[in-house]
């Protein structure tokens, strides 16, 4: 049975679904373009969301060309969710 890859950190503090660095979105999509990979779930509104106790996680990545991406899920032990290229990158992201 696969498990889902957790969210160690989130540092996109404008992000609706962030609380003191921790991501309270019950999963994340890791979407992007080739090349780069980015958090397709960052919501950057004034109002919180999310739920009052999660432990995020990948719920699915689009990043194929990524060594972490195995059926479309992420196979690393946990990912950091912070500024790149843009605001709200997955910073371990890799390429194969």
């Amino acid at each position: 049975m696969a498990t889902l890859t957790g969210i160690s950190t989130c540092t996109v503090t404008a992000c609706s679904f962030n609380t003191e660095q921790n991501c309270n979105a019950g999963a994340i999509t890791v979407a992007g373009s080739p090349d780069h990979a980015e958090c397709g779930t960052f919501i950057a509104l004034d109002v919180r969301g999310g739920l009052p106790t999660a432990a995020a996680h990948v719920g699915a990545c689009q990043r194929v060309e990524c060594s972490h991406n195995s059926d479309l899920l992420c196979t690393a032990d946990s990912v950091t969710i912070g500024a790149g290229a843009d605001t709200a990158d997955c910073l371990s992201y890799s390429p194969a």
